[in-house]
């Protein structure tokens, strides 16, 4: 699901040319393709941040800006559009957010944990709270099990993408991205509930 060009819009810097010329390592196409996206990423970052403790020392426009030095210094890229972008995206902000919450916990030795809330998405009734690394723990045990049910969860839950988008960058169908994710739902609940 492309964005729709402007008809005066300059095709070398549509969102499709810019993927294109990101993936032959083109260093200023990333930065036009993250310029063009900004919305898009802020979007992502500011849901990513509600599900955080409230005094957050991250704000949406710095998470985004973390991200996008990580996604600048990858080498190798083969987007496939721009669902696919905001997919690499989010995960790079879980990346970012987790690394937070791991240099915040080693300066405390010990101190107080981060917490975020789960929200009806995945539990479907009351938000609940656990610490930030504890949810990455069981996600990354999740994708270890079933890779493809991990990423769902990633895709669905940090990067808000919607099941049908889900199935675009995963090439796959949209009732298997719906059952697949019904079936991660169940596990997280029950390893999640485990651990609160």
């Amino acid at each position: 699901m492309e964005t729709p060009r402007n008809v005066n819009e300059d095709p070398s810097t549509s969102i499709a040319a810019l993927i294109d010329r990101c993936n032959f390592g083109d260093a200023g196409a990333k930065q036009l393709l993250i310029e063009r996206l900004y919305g898009d990423l802020r979007r992502i970052a500011a849901a990513q941040l509600r599900s955080e403790r409230q005094n957050h020392t991250l704000q949406a426009t710095a998470l985004v800006h973390e991200a996008y030095a990580r996604f600048i210094q990858q080498s190798e890229l083969s987007l496939k559009n721009r669902v696919h972008f905001i997919a690499i995206a989010s995960q790079l902000m879980r990346q970012v957010l987790v690394d937070h919450a791991r240099s915040r916990l080693a300066a405390k030795r010990g101190g107080a944990l981060r917490q975020v809330t789960l929200d009806e998405a995945l539990f479907g009734q009351e938000p609940h709270s656990l610490d930030v690394l504890v949810l990455d723990e069981v996600l990354n045990r999740l994708a270890k099990l079933n890779p493809r049910h991990g990423r769902i969860v990633e895709l669905h839950f940090f990067g808000g993408l919607s099941f049908e988008e889900i199935a675009e960058v995963l090439d796959i169908g949209n009732r298997t991205v719906r059952r697949d994710w019904a079936m991660a739902r169940a596990w997280l609940r029950s390893e999640l509930s485990r651990r609160a």
